[in-house]
């Protein structure tokens, strides 16, 4: 009888899904900081030399995420499989434009033509929104499905971009003017906005309890050494201190870690499943029923979480 309460018990509350390992998490780790540089490079006007080594991070970035996935599928020639659904599949229109990007990018590396080089940017961008939009569409993860995932996943895709472009033009000695400086700035502060939007949503809207904690627990390292650290330095690199080249990497340094930390966390440590509800809790006889159960929720106005 007590097993059988047990396992009650184990399918009403959230669990932690297993399904994507570090090689799904990693998939959009890489290949959203690939697609969010190949962007950047093309928005950056860098000299030919430093805009090739960014065009082929990224690419290499992408390709690496890719593989990842690859190698996670048990039978892998059967992804193949993924280009058979374009009208309804975020995950085929992710490998079509893959395909794009690789293309465009490849083009844009031999010849750094201005043009190739944009067209390789846009690639990446739509390659990192639908990578934003395969997350929002796991419906049974509550963190993933928020519809604030998806501008929260480009923003930090993009600040990943431009914190591996930072690396880039500190180790080629590349200039890096005010304006570059400025948007760099305008990335980060528009991650951490985005980023503070979501979570007080999750919390608005109810979530479970378990990917609450995750969150919360990661907020205050994700803010201070992604944004607000990053910043500190960028600023004084725009008022002129010395060591910009140091200070410039250091920056580039955390805009990645903090980015890659956050999706690690969002993949795996906080996507808890949906769980059991029920609608209202029955009564023997006569009586009224009582309020809606989320058992492992945290609890709403007017609602139990059991």
């Amino acid at each position: 009888m007590k097993k059988s309460v047990l396992r009650a018990s184990d399918l009403a509350f959230p669990k932690q899904q297993r399904n994507w390992d570090w090689r799904a998490a990693s998939n959009f780790i890489a290949g959203g900081a690939g697609g969010g540089l190949l962007l950047c490079v093309a928005l950056a006007g860098l000299d030919a030399f430093p805009a090739r080594v960014a065009i082929l991070l990224g690419l290499i970035l992408i390709g690496g995420g890719l593989t990842c996935v690859w190698f996670e599928i048990g039978r892998p020639w059967r992804a193949l499989n993924v280009y058979r659904h374009f009208a309804t599949s975020w995950m085929t229109r992710e490998a079509v434009v893959a395909l794009t990007v690789f293309a465009a990018g490849g083009l844009a590396l031999l010849t750094v033509q201005p043009l190739l080089v944009v067209l390789a940017g846009i690639f990446g961008l739509t390659f990192l929104y639908s990578q934003a939009r395969i997350l929002a569409a796991n419906k049974g993860i509550p963190a993933w499905r928020h519809p604030r995932s998806v501008s929260l996943m480009v923003a930090t895709g993009l600040t990943e971009g431009a914190g591996f472009l930072a690396c880039v033009a500190s180790l080629a000695s590349s200039a890096s003017g005010f304006w570059f400086m400025a948007g760099l700035i305008v990335l980060i502060l528009t991650r951490a906005f985005l980023w503070k939007a979501y979570l007080g949503a999750l919390v608005a809207d109810g979530a479970p309890e378990a990917a609450l904690t995750v969150l919360r627990g990661t907020d205050a390292r994700f803010v201070v050494f992604g944004h607000v650290l990053p910043a500190v330095a960028l600023a004084a690199l725009m008022a002129g201190i010395p060591g910009q080249a140091g200070l410039l990497l250091a920056a580039g340094i955390m805009m990645v870690a903090s980015g890659w930390f956050l999706k690690f966390t969002l993949v795996r440590r906080a996507a808890f499943t949906q769980g059991l509800a029920m609608p209202h809790m029955p009564v023997r006889g006569r009586g009224t029923a009582g309020p809606a159960v989320k058992p492992g929720w945290k609890a709403m106005s007017g609602v139990s979480s059991g």
